[in-house]
């Protein structure tokens, strides 16, 4: 998941120390240590941005304007990042609670500069020298237009309050997910089957009971290895209601408020408010691809869910056509068949591949394929085990980038797996991107899964770090919505490649490496249930585009009726719109990016289907794709990069074998 905060960054110091002893640029993070400090660094940076505010709005239209605006960008991305971002990782509750009310202040403060019709005026009367100005100045003038910069007073007014109350609610939203402390308490015979370190990481309470939270690195492996369908039925449920009531009414608010801004724009719909900026071009577009994602997926699903009930029947000793498949049983039940037909299971992998040497291997395939450097720098940063690194070029040495990387979980971070890319780079001004990348990962090792999502992950830090773009305002993930994911789900197939997958052995020499035929199997065993996780995602993504349709539908409703027509049907008492934050937050309405982006993503697989850390396609790929960021249409950069236009036989020739 990319989470691209508007204006959210952090400057660069002009040197620190690499672990080698070398000069490399790197992070100068603020060193948050109060909520005080938080609070002086709000305080000063809307101060700041305010005067350069007013200071641009002095300015006509001129061939230079663009430039002078982008500078403003950039400087509120500076003194605007290291806030937003730290309340999703710093370990002080305080001090994430005064980051967010400062971000509520910043959030007033944008759509006030969204609104100015000074800088309206000049954008919409400053010239274009070539292509790359013409888009710019699109985004620029459309960004002004959907803040409402065009509407009466009076619907100017009310179109900022509501986005201020549909941040205020978002946050809200998050927090609640995010600063969650379930533990639920089991007894070990509860836990048979489940891993040894995932029982041995546990607290104890008077009783002897051993307490598992929600993380992930607790989650996934009970869902999928714990004997004791009522261990995992308590698990599933925790899960499916995190956020809770609050969470479902604050996601109705959203949805509504949502559909009201749109409809200060004359649109019925948010989801048609958001959809003619993307790809899709309109809500009857994403529902035609959802229609034919959805008839190429149905006899899939069906073929899946019949092998998980056949399963279950043969453990129980009951015919498959008496069996009661219950959602708390697929994970199990899928890991099992894994076992049995491919004899793969993901808890081995852990062996193969530790934390800190998994992120240099998805280091050295990035290094391999696109001819960079990753070298380690010394920072000081909101958590000892946040590492930062230095981006550079492999043939020059130049610098490049920085990015930055929390790989573990811990009580009030974000529970996720996602990338913050709050810096953003000009080759005008010679201004480096950051970027921070999130996840929560075991100490004791990945699956394959986790290492695909570690790559999908640095995808996204690829797209943002590897931008070589005019301007900042275009830069890396600053890409139209149903795009964004494209570059981070191009890499997922990469760990299913033998010769990928030996680079393990040069980052770290020893680690046992995986046996060729295991990848095989592993590669097999992941074709079994495509076509019921792709329905799944399809559900998801239809669910977001009824929410934000024309009546705004109260959501768990709307989940309740969409999810019970699903084979498996809706479970009652389960509540999971209320942690669903992907559409509470910046994929509201655009869920579908993550299908869209998929066929974008299997279509430029096609250029590495002889080699996929070919360093001449390689370096096509990120001279013609990640360098240009936004700066030109996601269309035009597939074909600058295939050599042809965008075409979706590869993904629905992946859903029909």
């Amino acid at each position: 998941m990319l989470i691209a905060a508007c204006g959210a960054a952090w400057a660069l110091s002009p040197m620190v120390h690499a672990a080698d002893g070398a000069q490399m640029p790197g992070p100068a993070f603020p060193d948050f240590k109060s909520a005080a400090e938080v609070k002086q660094a709000c305080d000063t940076g809307l101060s700041g941005a305010r005067m350069r505010l007013k200071s641009l709005e002095g300015v006509g239209a001129s061939p230079t304007w663009l430039a002078q605006y982008d500078v403003f960008y950039s400087w509120v991305e500076d003194v605007h990042g290291p806030v937003e971002f730290i309340r999703n990782v710093h370990p002080d509750q305080k001090v994430r609670d005064a980051a967010e009310a400062c971000e509520l202040r910043w959030q007033d403060f944008l759509t006030s500069v969204g609104q100015s019709a000074k800088l309206y005026r000049a954008a919409k009367a400053s010239p274009a020298a070539d292509d790359i100005d013409r888009e710019a100045l699109r985004v620029t003038l459309e960004g002004f237009e959907d803040s409402g910069v065009g509407l009466k007073p009076l619907d100017q007014l009310r179109a900022k309050r509501l986005a201020n109350r549909i941040s205020e609610l978002g946050q809200q939203f998050d927090k609640n997910v995010r600063d969650s402390k379930t533990r639920l308490a089991f007894k070990p015979a509860d836990l048979i089957g489940v891993p040894e370190q995932v029982l041995k990481a546990a607290r104890r309470d008077p009783r002897g009971r051993l307490l598992l939270g929600l993380d992930y690195p607790t989650y996934f492996p009970v869902m999928e290895h714990a004997e004791s369908a009522a261990t995992r039925e308590k698990m599933w449920r925790a899960k499916m209601n995190e956020g809770g009531p609050a969470n479902l009414k604050l996601l109705g608010e959203i949805a509504r408020l949502r559909r009201d801004y749109a409809r200060l724009f004359g649109f019925d719909s948010y989801a048609d408010f958001q959809l003619r900026r993307n790809m899709a071009k309109s809500i009857a577009n994403a529902q035609r691809f959802l229609g034919d994602v959805k008839q190429a997926v149905t006899q899939g699903e069906q073929r899946d869910l019949a092998a998980l009930r056949e399963a279950k029947g043969r453990q129980l000793g009951v015919p498959a056509d008496k069996i009661n498949l219950q959602r708390w049983d697929v994970a199990f039940y899928t890991e099992r068949l894994r076992k049995e037909r491919f004899t793969v299971d993901q808890e081995s992998f852990r062996a193969y591949f530790p934390p800190q040497e998994s992120l240099r291997f998805v280091m050295r395939i990035a290094e391999t394929m696109l001819g960079i450097r990753f070298t380690p720098v010394q920072a000081r940063l909101w958590h000892p085990e946040a590492q930062a690194y230095a981006v550079s070029d492999a043939a020059s040495g130049d610098p490049m980038a920085s990015l930055i990387v929390d790989l573990y979980p811990r009580d009030g971070k974000y529970g996720h797996a996602a990338v913050w890319s709050y810096r953003s780079g000009s080759t005008l001004t010679h201004r480096l991107p950051q970027a921070a990348l999130v996840v929560n990962f075991d100490r004791k090792g990945l699956t394959l899964e986790e290492l695909d999502t570690l790559l999908h992950e640095f995808g996204h830090a690829l797209h943002a770090d590897l931008s070589m773009t005019r301007y900042a305002l275009n830069a890396g993930t600053n890409t139209q919505h149903d795009f964004v994911e494209a570059p981070s789900q191009m890499l997922e197939d990469w760990v299913f490649d033998k010769k990928v997958l030996r680079l393990f052995q040069e980052v770290c020499p020893a680690c046992t490496p995986v046996p060729d035929e295991l990848i095989e199997k592993a590669r097999a065993a992941r074709e079994f249930t495509k076509g019921s996780l792709t329905a799944r995602q399809h559900l998801y993504a239809s669910f977001d585009l009824a929410l934000h349709g024309p009546d705004a539908p109260e959501p768990m409703a709307l989940w309740r009726r969409m999810e019970g027509e699903t084979p498996l049907g809706h479970v009652p008492g389960t509540m999971f719109p209320a942690g669903f934050s992907h559409v509470a937050g910046g994929y509201g309405a655009g869920y579908y990016g993550y299908l869209w982006s998929l066929v974008v993503a299997m279509d430029l697989r096609t250029a590495f289907a002889d080699d996929r850390l070919s360093p001449v396609v390689g370096k096509r790929y990120r001279d013609t794709v990640l360098s240009q960021g936004g700066q030109r249409p996601p269309e035009q950069l597939v074909k600058d990069f295939l050599g042809r236009d965008m075409s979706p036989k590869a993904f629905f020739d992946y859903l029909a074998r």
